[in-house]
């Protein structure tokens, strides 16, 4: 799951509480800029990640995009590869999905919460990847039930589908069943070092586990006063004084970031005002310098 040996991916973030108008222009800053990834929330109640991931990818040529995550108490299944299965056909090897409990209180709040999120995440993982690869359904399960559904359309490429959580049973699913692990950005290199031994825990025994994806965010303020603002804001968080995100120069940015195990490091930032294109530049130019280390 680490990277000893090969060139890290990087990745950049458009947040969802930016304005959707500035969108395709962001996704053209990040390709222009030389970064592999650009990835996109669902945050309630902001901008659906299937209409950004849309967007995004009309916009841009050869950038992959990732939607990190999709909370499945708020789709079905069904409806869920249908979209997917259209984007990855019409834009084929070009997008990464993941999927997650969603933040709870934000599922009472829609009415979509449901009494096991990890129950409903097994399900909903196991009956997605089946849809995605073209299989014929049926399933009965406790929150996820299909009888004989399959896709039409079947997307040429395979789609992987990534598990973003931050609890040990979460991280230990992903690494059962997952395509790979998205690990939030509350974390210090050691603590994603952790949350890795418990996907790791999960893969126990698992055939396929060398293609497994690791993706990490990590908050970034590049300038003067970016390692400044990233300690206050672990003030506000109460999370690591001094080891949160990763600021200052290119140099600094590089350095920090490469301490971290993930195969892709995806930086973002730290609040919505931000010159997403100035932005772009600064993560190309740590991709660069990650690509030579």
């Amino acid at each position: 799951m680490t990277r000893p040996g090969s060139l890290p991916r990087v990745g950049v973030v458009f947040r969802p509480d930016c304005s959707p108008a500035a969108l395709p222009r962001s996704a053209v800053a990040a390709e222009r800029a030389g970064i592999d990834e650009l990835w996109l929330w669902e945050d309630c109640f902001l901008q659906g990640g299937i209409a950004q991931a849309a967007v995004a990818l009309s916009a841009s040529e050869t950038v992959t995009v990732g939607i990190g995550v999709l909370p499945a108490p708020l789709r079905n299944v069904v409806s869920t590869a249908m979209e997917i299965a259209t984007l990855a056909t019409v834009f084929p090897g070009r997008i990464r999905v993941g999927i997650g409990h969603g933040v709870q209180a934000w599922m009472r709040q829609a009415g979509a919460a449901v009494p096991s999120p990890l129950t409903l995440l097994r399900e909903y993982h196991g009956a997605l990847r089946r849809l995605l690869a073209g299989e014929l359904v049926s399933t009965e399960g406790r929150f996820v039930r299909l009888d004989g559904v399959r896709l039409d359309w079947v997307p040429q490429q395979p789609v992987p589908v990534l598990i973003g959580g931050t609890g040990p049973k979460t991280l230990r699913l992903a690494g059962e069943i997952a395509d790979g692990v998205i690990v939030d950005s509350l974390n210090t290199p050691d603590s994603a070092r952790e949350s890795l031994d418990h996907v790791a825990a999960g893969q126990a025994g698992r055939d396929g586990a060398a293609d497994f994806a690791t993706v990490q965010y990590l908050a970034c303020v590049p300038g003067t006063s970016g390692r400044q603002r990233l300690d206050d804001e672990a003030v506000k968080r109460g999370v690591a004084f001094g080891a949160y995100g990763v600021g200052g120069t290119v140099g600094e940015i590089t350095a920090a970031a490469s301490a971290y195990p993930a195969q892709t490091l995806v930086l973002q930032p730290l609040g919505p005002d931000v010159d997403f294109a100035g932005f772009a530049d600064t993560v190309g130019e740590v991709a660069s310098a990650l690509r030579t280390l």
